[in-house]
């Protein structure tokens, strides 16, 4: 992001009363309708949350993950949620390499699908941060009658319906409901009904999550797994529960990050800034600020593939790699002229990592109140579509975090394990000013791709000064590759988006950047932001790139 572009497609959002930005209108309109009779943030977000489930149904649902960051108006805590199921208690390498897979796992259907955690995510956020005025039947009525009744499909869900076809297409179910009859993909504008997805909603709704974990759902997909090769079974179900706690936090500028704790890869976002304050970026040309940030997105993916793991397997060292005294580390292995080709990961004093050599879907939102409330929340279903197949007769598109997050390597820190949790792309974050005060909300999805939009977004707020929309809309760049097992190992390439000055294209290049360009606007993510500006007022951003907008009260 750089301070060029300044010029935007849409207008910021002011309110005093609230702000909800999503993915989508229909979602915005179901949060915002929330703040308007009476709910806080986190009734609003559950509203609209489950709402996308409904109108972006490749992206999240009840088959999905999801982690999220609190801030309390009254108290100024803030607090974390993580709740990414485990891989099944059957799910071996072994049991892997039986069915004919090497190193990599499967990416679609059964067999790459970890426990799901949204729905007791839901729930569990609903009793620890909600205004008490909503129960879940009331808060998720929209998305149950626009499953029921149906909603015409956005030109971004129409868009990957088109790039899945063939996925969706293996599976009975799955092209039931998501193609038309003579198997080609649903089109923009068309009407999707999901009426069994409907009724799994209002199962939910009433009976809580039990119905999920422990009763008729459970059956349900424990007898479909079964039935298809799955590991999953109701056992690994029951034993899930949210991990709610203190976030991961950094200072930066004077003001405070805070994202999900592990195993949201959040850290990967933290230590880029750690590494980025050590830079006047403020100050710098276009061409030196991206090439220092790019090289310090990859020293910060090189350090999260050696030594991120789930702590509860992997002893992560993480006070190490967020300390100033590693980000000085990192910081000077940065050649200011030249790109790196190979980076290795950092040295830390102890680590049971492995010393490696050097299209995702997801859905974030974001709301405040007037209250000064607010929560940073994203959920997944991982690629698109999941795991692509839906369990017969529920409507639900279960995640394929499993087979796109787990490696079957030996050794590596994120290899398969019962009851492991996998790394997530998966974060979001939350900004507190020096006095402990709210200032920014916000995050973006796009697997490998949100902790660099998020970086990219964050400076130019905070560093270069630009306003909120302005910060989201600016050219945005892509350095590939992540951290997507299946995507690695592969040589570095840099997308950058169509709108700076030529001479800014041609010095990366010089620089040793594999440069791609693309038009503005058509480079990934879907930004959304909110900052709370020092009278209270709140200011909402929604990325021109999605389908989404910000509504205030």
């Amino acid at each position: 992001m750089v301070v060029e572009r300044a010029r935007t497609a849409r207008s910021p959002v002011y309110a005093d009363g609230g702000m909800v930005c999503t993915g989508h209108p229909l979602a915005s309109a179901a949060g915002a309708d929330v703040l308007r009779r009476g709910g806080n943030a986190c009734d609003a977000i559950l509203a609209a949350s489950a709402v996308l489930g409904v109108v972006q149904p490749m992206m999240c649902g009840l088959g999905a993950d999801t982690f999220c960051v609190w801030y309390d108006g009254r108290s100024g805590r803030v607090e974390a949620l993580a709740d990414s199921g485990a891989a099944p208690a059957l799910a071996s390498p072994d049991a892997y390499h039986a069915r004919g897979y090497g190193e990599r796992m499967p990416g679609r259907g059964m067999l790459s699908v970890s426990v799901p955690g949204a729905v007791h995510a839901a729930f569990t956020a609903l009793r620890r941060w909600g205004s008490g005025r909503f129960d879940m039947e009331a808060l998720w009525a929209p998305a149950v009658a626009y499953a029921r009744d149906g909603h015409r499909l956005a030109p971004r869900v129409a868009h990957h319906l088109g790039l899945s076809r063939d996925a969706l297409a293996q599976y009975p179910e799955s092209a039931r409901i998501y193609l038309r009859p003579d198997g080609s993909p649903l089109r923009a504008g068309d009407r999707l009904v999901q009426a069994d997805y409907a009724r799994s909603l209002e199962l939910v709704a009433r009976g809580g999550p039990e119905v999920f974990y422990r009763g008729a759902l459970a059956e349900a997909i424990d007898a479909y797994m079964r039935a298809h090769d799955g590991l999953l079974r109701g056992e690994d179900l029951a034993a899930h529960a949210a991990e709610v706690g203190a976030p991961l936090s950094v200072p930066y500028r004077g003001a405070t990050v805070h994202v999900a704790p592990l195993p949201s890869q959040g850290l990967i976002l933290l230590e880029c800034l750690r590494i980025a304050e050590g830079w006047d970026l403020g100050g710098l040309a276009s061409a030196d600020l991206i090439h220092l940030l790019v090289e310090a997105k990859k020293r910060a993916y090189a350090d999260r593939l050696a030594y991120a793991g789930d702590p509860r397997f992997v002893d992560v060292p993480l006070d190490e790699l967020l300390s100033a005294g590693f980000a000085v580390q990192r910081r000077a292995s940065i050649d200011p002229r030249q790109a790196a080709a190979e980076v290795a990961p950092g040295r830390v004093a102890a680590t049971a990592g492995w010393g490696a050599p050097g299209e995702t879907d997801t859905t974030y939102l974001c709301a405040a109140d007037r209250d000064g409330n607010a929560i940073s929340f994203i959920t997944s279903l991982s690629a698109a579509f999941g795991c692509a197949e839906v369990v017969e007769g529920t409507g639900i598109l279960l995640n394929n975090r499993a087979g796109r997050g787990f490696t079957l390597e030996d050794g590596h820190p994120n290899v398969l394990a019962p009851g492991k949790r996998t790394m997530h792309t998966l974060q979001c974050y939350l900004v507190t000013r020096g006095d402990g005060s709210l200032w920014l909300v916000g995050a973006t999805p796009g697997g490998d791709g949100q902790a660099q939009w998020n970086l990219q977004v964050l400076t130019a707020r905070i560093d270069q000064g630009l306003d909120p929309q302005a910060a989201v809309e600016a050219c945005r760049w892509t350095s590939h590759p992540g951290t997507d097992p299946a995507g690695l190992p592969a040589p570095y390439r840099l997308e950058l988006e169509d709108g700076l000055p030529e001479e800014v294209y041609r010095e990366l290049a010089a620089r040793g950047h594999d440069l791609r360009r693309v038009p503005y606007l058509s480079g990934s993510g879907d930004e959304q932001l909110i900052e709370r500006l020092a009278d209270g007022c709140l200011v909402g951003a929604s990325d021109p790139r999605g389908d989404g907008c910000a509504l205030g009260m």
